[in-house]
């Protein structure tokens, strides 16, 4: 069961507090555990963008963030 929750992919879904769409940020579920118990975003999964971690964290989508930050994502 441990090796299959190391490989195991998991679809957080999320709902922008700007534009009120819904979106999801598919994620390794050891990972996101990992991040949750408290390690750092950028150590428990760098393999997500700084666009996809931004959104775990804040659940605001590319778009929004994009206009936000200007980070041309959009």
């Amino acid at each position: 069961i441990e090796r299959e929750v190391m490989t195991m992919r998991i679809d957080v879904d999320l709902t922008c507090p700007f534009c009120g769409e819904d979106h999801a940020v598919e994620v390794n579920l050891a990972e996101y555990i990992a991040w949750e118990s408290g390690e750092l975003i950028q150590n428990a999964m760098p393999n997500l963008s700084p666009t996809e971690r931004e959104q775990l964290i804040s659940h605001v989508c590319p778009k929004c963030q994009a206009k936000i930050f200007g980070t041309g994502e959009e």
